[in-house]
């Protein structure tokens, strides 16, 4: 796992809706943009699921922060 757990109770709704996830992490790109991923578990793997990107400014509207 790379970057930060995102706190279960800021995931937004519409991504637990939508992709039916109960994690969320993110890690920092350049020029202050965040990248957000989820883990799904599969019987054999584990695979690395982007759910999107943006920059500071609207990651913080996104997550409240």
């Amino acid at each position: 796992f790379c970057g930060e757990r995102i706190k279960k109770e800021l995931i937004p709704k519409e991504y637990i809706q939508k992709y039916s996830i109960d994690n969320l992490l993110w890690w920092p790109l350049p020029n202050a943009w965040r990248l957000v991923y989820t883990i799904i578990s599969n019987k054999d793997k584990l695979v690395a699921a982007i759910v999107g990107y943006s920059n500071h400014k609207n990651y913080e509207r996104r997550f409240k922060y």
